[in-house]
């Protein structure tokens, strides 16, 4: 198959999986979202260790034992993500879909801020005209709900700050995803043992179905997120970028259409403002990747020539 048609199947699938959460972890109620949180991580680590061991490639592991200071970064962006996911699980199993699906909206322009606080980036003008309009849709929005979105912003920060300590550490999907589940599944197993003795434990107690579904969440972590990297490494960057919005888009409608949570229309104009500050990122996004290309095939760099041979 076409390498570029492969790729959007590989992000679509993941866009797709990853929009339609919300209906699976409905799913695993009455387990509260730590507990599904662990078992998010436990059956993530089997699954990848046994992807990893059928590759033949966990000698990794012993490269990264010798490098203190990408462990040290590893243990950061699992904290990150374990913050991400159980917020992701709570906002679900709350009733706030809707601003769960905020947080993914909003996540690209977290992540141009990281990019200026963090890396002492310079941003475009469309860049600023779009971070302008989206301070401005939290502003409608914290009036809307009588508070600050928390719930969106925390999935935004993790979410953007987990992205910047990937792209810092450069580990492949499913030997990254194993690290930091791995970091993550001592805590997340002494969690579910003590709710086993305490008698609180869903695991084998709700239903058959609802065990298989537990265990099943660590297909639903690893897989989205492997097809994510199969799409990474075939598609171009503004093409990923455009793809992303796909999972909240999917997300909201869940919350909206098949969860009935309210809609009211101050927050609709919220959202509205959000969208205008991401239709201004991504056209500025295209213009620079454009113009990106166009001096690219005036001048030649000796990376751009490898990668067309």
């Amino acid at each position: 198959m076409n390498p570029l048609r492969l790729g959007y199947l590989y992000g679509l699938g993941a866009y797709l999986l990853w929009g339609f959460f919300p209906l699976y972890f409905k799913l695993l109620k009455p387990a509260g979202p730590v507990e599904i949180l662990a078992h998010r991580i436990v059956w993530s680590v089997l699954l990848v260790a046994l992807l990893l061991a059928a590759r033949r490639n966990i000698g990794f592991l012993r490269a990264l034992a010798r490098q203190p200071r990408t462990l040290a970064g590893i243990a950061v962006a699992a904290a990150l993500v374990a913050v991400n996911w159980g917020t992701y699980i709570y906002g679900v199993n709350s009733d706030r879909v809707v601003e769960t699906a905020l947080g993914y909206f909003i996540n690209p322009l977290v992540s141009v801020l990281l990019g200026v606080t963090v890396l002492g980036e310079r941003l475009r003008p469309g860049q600023w005209l779009a971070l302008g309009v989206g301070a401005a849709a939290v502003g409608v929005l914290t009036v809307d709900y009588g508070r600050p979105p928390w719930l969106a912003l925390v999935l935004a920060v993790s979410f953007a700050g987990y992205g910047l300590a990937k792209k810092r550490l450069g580990l492949p999907a499913a030997e990254g995803l194993f690290v930091e589940s791995a970091v993550l599944a001592l805590p997340a197993l002494g969690y579910l043992g003590w709710l086993a003795a305490s008698g609180d434990a869903t695991f084998g107690h709700v239903s058959t179905g609802h065990t298989v579904l537990l265990v099943l969440s660590g297909a639903a972590t690893a897989i989205p997120l492997l097809f994510f990297a199969g799409a990474a490494n075939r598609l171009p960057l503004t093409t990923l970028g455009m793809l992303q919005y796909v999972a909240p888009i999917l997300q909201l409608a869940c919350g909206v259409l098949i969860l009935h949570e309210p809609m009211p229309p101050a927050r609709l104009a919220g959202f509205a403002l959000v969208w205008l500050a991401l239709v201004v990122f991504t056209a500025d996004a295209v213009r620079h990747a454009r113009r990106s290309r166009a001096a690219g095939r005036q001048e030649p760099s000796p990376v751009a020539a490898q990668r067309v041979s």
